[in-house]
């Protein structure tokens, strides 16, 4: 986990309100939500060409929803060094409580090592529920759109075929290209099957499209 280097820094963003009522990490849970707010808009929009606005934000509501943050700081276990009122001391920290830390955390990396830094936090811990919100949300649609126009011709569902694959397990790519009634589209890269296959079938759509065959 990236470190907050400024000692003042650091202990403001893990004290809980419940400990001090005034010089609490609120300041810095309001800043990291903006910043987070703006590193996950532009990972989805980077991750994910061609998905519509309504789909981005969808994805992105789950990806800064109390819950999802809650999970993350978890596993950084931001509660254990956090300072938290008595009140707090013989029951679980809810999830409220965790989401904050983690919000306060990336407001005190943006002020202590810039935005770089914040971004750099945000993509690690929540990286796997990035790969989710893309592999399940954001692109699918892509995958759908193809299907229905498949079947609306009377075709089977497209197959996908992996037609390469390199890296190590931490950083893996595929290259998968998607068929329909024997005919194969231009490949696409990605950093997970699935999403090779959402990439894939974009790929096909955009074919597609040229020809005017979507309608």
């Amino acid at each position: 986990m990236r470190e907050v280097q400024d000692p003042a820094l650091r202990e403001l963003a893990l004290t809980h309100a419940s400990f001090d009522g005034e010089r609490n990490n609120e300041r810095l849970e309001f800043l990291g939500d903006t910043v987070l707010d703006l590193v996950v808009a532009e990972e989805l929009y980077r991750r994910s060409p061609g998905a519509s606005e309504g789909a981005m934000s969808r994805a992105k509501a789950w990806l800064v929803s109390r819950k999802t943050l809650a999970q993350a700081a978890k596993r950084l276990d931001l509660a254990a060094r956090a300072r938290l009122g008595k009140s707090l001391e013989h029951q679980a920290v809810p999830t409220s409580i965790h989401a904050n830390l983690f919000e306060a955390w990336i407001g005190a990396l943006h002020l202590d090592a810039g935005l770089d830094a914040a971004a750099a936090f945000v993509h690690a811990a929540l990286a796997p529920e990035l790969t989710q919100a893309v592999d399940d949300g954001v692109a699918r649609n892509h995958k759908q759109r193809l299907q229905e126009w498949a079947q609306a011709r009377g075709d089977a569902p497209p197959d996908y075929h992996t037609l390469e694959e390199q890296g190590s397990f931490e950083r893996s790519a595929f290259r998968v290209q998607a068929e329909i009634a024997g005919r194969r589209f231009p490949a696409a890269w990605g950093r997970t099957r699935k999403e090779a296959e959402q990439h894939a079938a974009r790929e096909a759509l955009t074919a597609l499209e040229g020809e005017g065959a979507l309608g």
